[in-house]
């Protein structure tokens, strides 16, 4: 099997995303096995701070650094379970020392998959407003909708002041509710969790539209790929 290296961002994003390789693998390969995995993460703060400057260099920079160090490590491939990172992900492929699965092509394959015509997408505001999800998902076929700029701002810093630290309240998961039900009124058929940590808040059950939870689809096409060798 492949050996996966997993470019970490924030630390819940990332938790979820390496338990999901782990629990899952077992399930395809059995009890207490999986394929190879590897991790880097510098500090948080740097990568807040280019967000924050709009400094899509310097996120790259960030990235190809931890992807050398897994790398050597000897990761065969690697993921980003942050969705954010992926407005730097052509700055980072094309001097990447490994091949790379990319978070919203596989949000799209999935969609695609099932049907999607319409997607909400939810994440931080320059994700919501950037091109990751759109030019992935127009390549797809597949139209989407966001938030309001107002309720943007709003779920933008609900991931940065409460999500990345673990902080998971009961009158956010209101609110988020709220906003899905919002897009399933605007025609979406489905809803990206666009945001790693918030597959954490929000259970299907909970949800008003079905979830394409990037996190997790992020991690199966990794165990996928790493069981294919």
């Amino acid at each position: 099997m492949l050996h996966i290296g997993i470019v970490a961002c924030s630390a819940e994003g990332a938790a979820l995303c390496y338990r999901t390789i782990c629990l899952e693998g077992e399930e395809r390969l059995g009890p207490h096995n999986h394929p190879e995995a590897s991790m880097h993460s510098h500090p948080f703060a740097r990568y807040v701070k280019c967000f924050e400057a709009r400094d899509w260099a310097g996120v790259a920079e960030l990235m190809l650094s931890s992807a050398e160090k897994l790398a050597r490590a000897g990761a065969d491939f690697l993921i980003a379970p942050a969705n954010t990172v992926h407005e730097a992900f052509d700055l980072v492929e094309r001097r990447s020392p490994r091949p790379w699965l990319h978070i919203a092509v596989e949000v799209a394959n999935e969609a695609r998959r099932r049907g999607c015509r319409r997607l909400g997408v939810l994440g931080s505001k320059s994700l919501m407003e950037g091109p990751v999800y759109r030019e992935k998902l127009a390549a797809a076929g597949i139209e989407h909708r966001v938030p309001a700029a107002e309720q943007r701002e709003r779920v933008h810093r609900i991931i940065f002041d409460e999500l990345v630290k673990a902080q998971f309240l009961p009158r956010t998961r209101a609110y988020l509710i709220e906003l899905i039900r919002g897009l399933k009124d605007d025609g979406c058929d489905a809803v990206v969790l666009g945001c790693t940590e918030i597959p954490l808040l929000l259970t299907e059950e909970s949800s008003p539209l079905p979830m394409l939870d990037s996190t997790r689809l992020l991690a199966r096409a990794a165990l996928c790929k790493a069981i294919a060798g």
